[in-house]
């Protein structure tokens, strides 16, 4: 038997446990450097060792290098029909920003929580683990799960395998998931879909005196981006869908955001890389875009092997962001609704994990502390306000459950 005094935790060993405060635990979230390029091991393992503490196992899922970790517990009785916390332990970089404190330690001013994570979103992350253990504690009849994943940050490409690990090895199948991303605790039933592809243009090298005789991996990639233009000035054009007219902008976008190429400027270049997203609004298939994508470098890439066949063009995707589609009754909406008495209706430009889950059959909402404009940006933080409602949100939760 668990029994909870004050600060501490007993187990049936007398043996005592530090019952750290939500404030503490976002301390401690925090001051992991869990940048998405480096390893969040040492995070995950704290939180596993957390959760084990209240006598809450929990199961680790690896990327295919064993140098990143998701994690996923469950608490409560083992059926059907529970609530995920669900939040990633990524964080952007801090290289290059102008910070007035130490981004991996929690400075507390005017009212306000600096950390880099402290809003995106290590605030949330503590709030979930500290809401496990009080489950725990107090004891709940519909069950509680956390799940916490990486690599978010660079096109949610860890949390696909963490879910599908949830759905395939026998863990008790909730039917809603609280994604906790700033949203100053007002519910956002919706969100725009994301690809991104990685891609290469290779050209055939000559002099650039006689240009015409090859192919210039620059020139080929600059009319794929104008192609993005172009699609851009036409979505733009188009009258939105009453789905769409919800989002800014109310219609899908094509990016590049990094190119580079050539090796001098005398020669046709060889190679030109860069990186294009798309943006969709809900309602838009993801396998459209792509055909249309791939269409497009057919399109260019006989035109360059016409002159030189050993020219083309290869375009890997890299990330996959399904669209999060407002649900009619959905089962995540009701109960964030009633745990905040919110009643507004609200939709983000942003991806979210929250498609992931919808995707593999879970009803899923966005709710958690912060404002998404502090998300990224040098002297991150949340407010104590924020914070401190989101922990208010996470008991009532808890004493819903033990209803």
């Amino acid at each position: 038997m668990i029994r909870c005094l004050d600060d501490y935790i007993f187990n049936t060993k007398g043996m005592a446990f530090m019952h750290l405060t939500t404030r503490e635990l976002m301390h401690r979230l925090v001051a992991f450097p869990t940048v998405s390029r480096d390893s969040n091991l040492e995070l995950i393992d704290f939180a596993r060792n957390y959760l084990a503490d209240f006598g809450i196992g929990s199961t680790i899922v690896t990327n295919d290098y064993g140098t990143k970790a998701s994690l996923y517990a469950h608490v409560g009785p083992m059926v059907d029909g529970g609530v995920v916390l669900s939040g990633h332990t990524d964080v952007v970089p801090v290289d290059g920003q102008a910070w007035d404190t130490d981004p991996f330690t929690v400075t507390e001013r005017n009212g306000r929580l600096y950390g880099r994570g402290t809003c995106d979103m290590k605030g949330f992350d503590a709030l979930a683990l500290w809401a496990m253990g009080r489950a725990a504690v107090q004891g709940i009849r519909r069950p509680l799960q956390i799940a916490l994943s990486y690599d978010e940050e660079v096109g949610c490409t860890g949390a696909p395998s963490m879910i599908d690990h949830m759905v395939s090895h026998n863990l008790p199948r909730a039917d809603t998931v609280i994604v906790g991303e700033p949203s100053m605790m007002k519910i956002v039933t919706s969100h725009k879909g994301s690809i991104g592809y990685r891609i290469h243009v290779r050209g055939f090298e000559v002099h650039s005196s006689l240009a015409p005789t090859g192919v210039s991996a620059i020139m080929m990639a600059a009319r794929l981006i104008d192609w993005a233009n172009q699609v851009n000035a036409e979505n733009a054009a188009a009258v939105p869908s009453e789905l769409a007219a919800q989002f800014f902008p109310p219609y899908t976008t094509l990016h590049v955001g990094t190119i580079s190429g050539g090796t001098a400027n005398n020669i046709t270049a060889k190679d030109c890389h860069f990186v294009m997203d798309f943006r969709l609004v809900p309602g838009e298939e993801i396998s459209v875009w792509q055909a249309r994508l791939m269409a497009k470098i057919a399109e260019i890439e006989a035109e360059m092997q016409e002159l030189r066949p050993q020219t083309g063009i290869t375009a890997e995707q890299f990330f996959r962001v399904p669209s999060l589609v407002a649900e009619f009754q959905g089962s995540a909406e009701k109960l964030v609704r009633r745990l905040t008495g919110e009643n507004s209706t609200n939709v983000v430009s942003y991806g979210t994990e929250a498609g992931q889950f919808q995707e593999r059959g879970y009803s899923a909402v966005i709710c958690g502390p912060g404002d998404i404009s502090q998300a990224h940006q040098p002297n991150e933080y949340v407010s104590v306000d924020q914070f401190e409602k989101g922990q208010a949100f996470m008991s009532n939760l808890v004493d819903l459950l033990a209803e």
